[in-house]
């Protein structure tokens, strides 16, 4: 995981752990935009 790099301006897929929502954006978009679920980066390991 430390070779792993991160560009800010690319744009990153986000999914509400409430509904699965899957949104694509910059930042972190805090709250589900359909049920206001926390939101979490798909790039991120759940290990």
């Amino acid at each position: 995981m430390r070779d792993l790099t991160t560009d800010l301006e690319e744009e990153s897929p986000y999914e509400c752990f409430e509904c699965g929502n899957i949104t694509v954006a910059e930042e972190h978009p805090g709250s589900c935009p359909d049920c206001g679920g926390a939101m979490r980066n798909r790039r991120t390991p759940l290990e």
